[in-house]
């Protein structure tokens, strides 16, 4: 038996709490992994899990031995890591998570990039809107836009994202350039399906408004509030690096130049532990050299 492995598929099942969840990320089937689970038990002659028609949960003896059996794991990680640091070499997963429009219009390229210089490291990027749980769902690195940052993880301070109004030419020639924030309100601003309430709240210098204002269009993705606003649908607040390059060409142009939203922190997360694989301490560096160079995300601090 590679007992490593079974290490592996032991605290894995026990933070995802199902045979068929572990199955999925090891890409095996929900028989194997509780045939690896059935030997590392005959091995330690522990048993670590309690099955019933409900599932499975962890004895007192496999919640114990999971905390040991994660130690040794990132331990081996380290090790490996230092070993192939001599070498130069860097190998095996990195499990990568960003919110989805982020993912395809800057993750994405940056880590084929990283791929093409490290060629014996995999990725999978994961793309989704929801705050995940790193331990939980497995993830290496976890790029997050704004919002409490989860208290069990460290986080590395990429950038500061500025905000604010845009719109088409097009449909402020429709519609009329709003000369204060007031104005808002007689306009259709175009929203984020998830943002709370109908107002926007603007700062210029030492002025802070809110503006009520209605929404007949709200979607649950950036990009395709981007789309929205290039065919003339409203105005919207964006990130700089969301539409930079369509301010740029002249497809958007800033509305209430000199009013701003209040910014978004860029972070990079990683779960809290003492030992990271080379492969997750070289992409770490690899992002902060990256956003340092990339347009519309502010200064990067170190």
């Amino acid at each position: 038996m590679d007992t490593l492995q079974a290490l592996r598929v032991f605290v894995r099942t026990l933070e995802l709490g199902s045979l068929s969840a572990a199955a999925r990320e090891f890409g095996t089937t929900q028989p194997t992994v509780s045939k690896w689970l059935a030997q590392l038990e005959r091995q330690l002659r522990v048993r670590l899990f309690e099955r019933s028609t409900r599932g499975l949960s962890p004895t007192e003896q496999g919640q114990r031995f999971h905390a040991d059996a994660k130690r040794i794991l990132e331990q081996f990680d380290a090790a490996v890591g230092d070993v192939q640091g001599m070498t130069g070499q860097a190998a095996g997963l990195l499990r990568i998570n960003a919110p989805v429009a982020l993912g395809q219009f800057r993750i994405n390229a940056m880590v084929q990039r990283f791929m093409a210089d490290h060629p014996a490291i995999d990725v999978e990027l994961i793309l989704n809107d929801r705050f995940v749980d790193l331990v939980e769902e497995g993830v290496d690195v976890a790029f997050r836009l704004g919002g409490t940052l989860p208290p069990d993880a460290i986080g590395r301070h990429l950038a500061t994202v500025p905000r604010f109004l845009v719109a088409a030419p097009a449909y402020l020639a429709r519609r009329g350039v709003p000369g204060v924030p007031g104005a808002l309100s007689a306009h259709d601003v175009v929203r984020f399906a998830w943002t709370p309430g109908n107002t926007v709240e603007l700062f210029r210098e030492d002025e802070q408004v809110r503006v009520p204002t209605s929404s007949r269009f709200r979607v649950n993705n950036a990009l395709a509030i981007r789309e929205a606003l290039v065919l003339g649908s409203g105005i919207g607040v964006c990130p700089d690096w969301l539409v930079r390059d369509l301010l740029d060409s002249g497809e958007l142009v800033r509305v209430l130049d000199g009013w701003a939203a209040r910014p978004q922190d860029l972070t990079l997360l990683y779960p809290s532990r003492q030992f990271q694989p080379l492969r997750t301490r070289l992409f770490i560096d690899f992002a902060v050299g990256q956003f340092a160079a990339l347009a519309g995300f502010g200064r990067v601090q170190g």
